[in-house]
């Protein structure tokens, strides 16, 4: 294989007070962030399945603006991110990615919502799918979806971290 076919993906340790995670991205932008706490294996293998002619650097400096926003959201100060992302993943999928992106900042939305906002009302549980399986979370808003009698439902992340997520939202909407 030629060297100029190898993608080179970034990778850090993002640490913010009780947040730790995992986050990645290539030249075309975050490609993926984390589990809180888990091991770098879970990384190494979604970037492994997506980008499979790659390979893992390690670059605080080239993730910077990711963390930087990151931090600002876990912070409460940015409701939305300005960083490009690199989506990977099937054409339904990323249309359902885009619909998250557009559940504002401190609201929540149905999973029937979504599938009614991308024009698929009978794909319900392949919404839900399309979301477990977004690889950036935090950035792309799945905390955001619950279920249609207004409960939390699953996330890749664990119910704890989405709690955490939404309290947070509300609480910086409540000051803002």
């Amino acid at each position: 294989m030629n060297n100029a076919e190898i993608q080179r993906i970034y990778w850090t340790r993002l640490t913010h007070e009780q947040w730790s995670m995992h986050i990645s991205a290539s030249s075309q932008g975050l490609c993926y962030v984390g589990t809180p706490n888990q091991p770098i294996d879970e990384m190494q293998q979604w970037i492994q399945a997506r980008y499979p002619n790659s390979t893992l650097t390690e670059n605080d400096e080239q993730l910077r603006p990711y963390v930087h926003e990151l931090i600002e959201y876990l912070q409460g100060s940015r409701s939305q991110f300005t960083v490009p992302f690199d989506y990977r993943g099937t054409p339904f999928q990323v249309n359902v990615w885009h619909a998250l992106c557009s559940i504002p900042y401190g609201q929540t939305k149905s999973y029937t919502d979504i599938a009614m906002q991308i024009q698929k009302p009978a794909a319900v549980r392949a919404v839900g799918t399309a979301i477990g399986a977004n690889p950036i979370l935090i950035t792309i808003p799945c905390h955001r979806v619950i279920g249609k009698n207004g409960a939390l439902t699953g996330y890749r992340g664990g119910m704890d971290m989405k709690r955490k997520l939404l309290q947070l939202e509300q609480e910086a909407s409540l000051t803002k």
